[in-house]
C-alpha cells in the first residue's frame, strides 16, 4: 500500500498536471493508493476547483481515506519527541504516522521533508 502525500496530489491533479502520467502508471501496475485524512483536508481546504476535486474522488474516494487515529498519534507523537526540528514538521510527522501505522510507503515529492524519519518507507517511483 502507498499513502500519498500532498504534494504529489497537487502535483497530479492541478495546473500542469506534472505527476499526472507516473501516477497513472503506478494505478495501472496495481499498486493500491490511499490518502490519509489529513491529506485529505490539507487537500480540501484549497484552492481547488471543482474538477479537481472530482478527479480526486474519483481517484481517491473521500469515504476510503486512512484515518489519523489513536495508534498514528502516539506514533507521530513519538517521532515529534524525537526528531530534530519537529515543531516546524507537525503535519509531516502525522502524515509519516499514518503511513508507518498501515505498513504502508509514503509517496511524496518532498522527500527530504521525510528522509530522517527512522522506520518509514518512501515510495519512490523513478527507482523501480
Amino acid at each position: 500500500m502507498i499513502v500519498l502525500d500532498t504534494s504529489v496530489l497537487v502535483d497530479a491533479l492541478t495546473g500542469p498536471r506534472r505527476s499526472a502520467p507516473r501516477l497513472r502508471s503506478v494505478i495501472e501496475r496495481g499498486e493500491r493508493i490511499v490518502l490519509s485524512t489529513l491529506v485529505l483536508y490539507e487537500w480540501l481546504r484549497g484552492p481547488r476547483a471543482p474538477d479537481e476535486i472530482a478527479a480526486q474522488d474519483t481517484l481517491f474516494p473521500r469515504e476510503s481515506a486512512v484515518a489519523f487515529g489513536p495508534e498514528e498519534a502516539e506514533v507521530a507523537a513519538r517521532l515529534y519527541r524525537t526528531l530534530p526540528g519537529a515543531r516546524q514538521r507537525e503535519f509531516d510527522l502525522c502524515v509519516a504516522a499514518c503511513a508507518m501505522t498501515h505498513d504502508a510507503a509514503l509517496w511524496t515529492l518532498n522527500v527530504s521533508d521525510f528522509r530522517d524519519i527512522p522506520g518509514l518507507r518512501l515510495f519512490l517511483p523513478g527507482e523501480g
